[in-house]
């Protein structure tokens, strides 16, 4: 699938505001990527740290609580990105596509919380990566797995093509990373009615892999009854739809 880099700008600056609200498994990623950090990074002073991917600043905002940072690196697509961040935050902004920007150097962390899977050549950001960190320093980050979405997949056929665990370790492997803690889960938000899973994925940016997708009233219809086969009820008698999230989580040490 062809990745519109301009298009996922476009949406997630769309969502700045309710993407903070709506997002509630991506934040609580990001803590768990910051605790399993804490438990493999040895020092907790960084000199130079380059988070790709900062959004609204869940994983940037942790990593200023937790570490101290001297140089903390921000990349995004886009510049509204800034307005979740305080002018007196000591920081420096790497705005555009990470697949064509040249990364900072000699950097002790590069850090990146559910923002890789849009990456079309994952091989050439962690070849950079590799590049760009110091000796025995960290590659820390989450993206996301194969039955991420399932459900809007499934009765659509839109949503990107996401990379199985075995495929990005060997990745990794291949520029030389040492890999120090790699897993997966997956979680289930639950809704009301198929209309508040749309409406989920629009608030969070989600909706910037469906380009070539146009609602009509009967689309819309036939989607909400396909979906009742991801559904259940519970003992009260009201009808939940699932909505899957697969979580990938990696700590990386670069080795040369």
């Amino acid at each position: 699938m062809n990745i519109d880099k301009s298009q996922i700008a476009r949406r997630f600056a769309q969502a700045g505001q309710s993407y903070a609200e709506h997002a509630v498994v991506q934040k609580q990623i990001c803590l768990n990527l910051m605790q399993l950090m804490q438990q493999f990074l040895l020092q907790n002073r960084l000199d130079r740290v380059f988070e790709i991917g900062c959004g609204s600043g869940n994983l940037s905002h942790l990593l200023m609580q937790n570490f101290e940072i001297d140089h903390l690196f921000l990349n995004d697509l886009y510049s509204e990105v800034q307005q979740h961040f305080q002018a007196k935050e000591n920081l420096e902004w790497q705005i555009g596509d990470v697949e064509q920007l040249d990364f900072p150097q000699s950097l002790n962390l590069i850090a990146s919380s559910s923002a890789l899977q849009w990456i079309s050549d994952l091989d050439a950001v962690f070849k950079k990566s590799a590049a760009a960190l110091i000796e025995n320093d960290y590659f820390c980050f989450s993206t996301f797995g194969q039955q991420n979405l399932q459900e809007i997949k499934a009765l659509t056929g839109q949503g990107l093509n996401y990379l199985p665990i075995g495929v990005i370790q060997d990745k990794l492997i291949k520029q030389g990373f040492e890999i120090l803690h790699l897993s997966e889960s997956l979680e289930t938000l639950s809704f009301s009615h198929p209309k508040a899973v749309l409406q989920h994925l629009k608030a969070t940016g989600v909706t910037a892999t469906a380009s070539q997708h146009r609602w009509t009233k009967q689309s819309l219809q036939q989607f909400y009854q396909d979906y009742q086969q991801f559904s259940e009820l519970d003992q009260s008698g009201q009808r939940h739809y699932s909505l899957s999230y697969h979580p990938i989580y990696c700590i990386a040490r670069s080795t040369s």
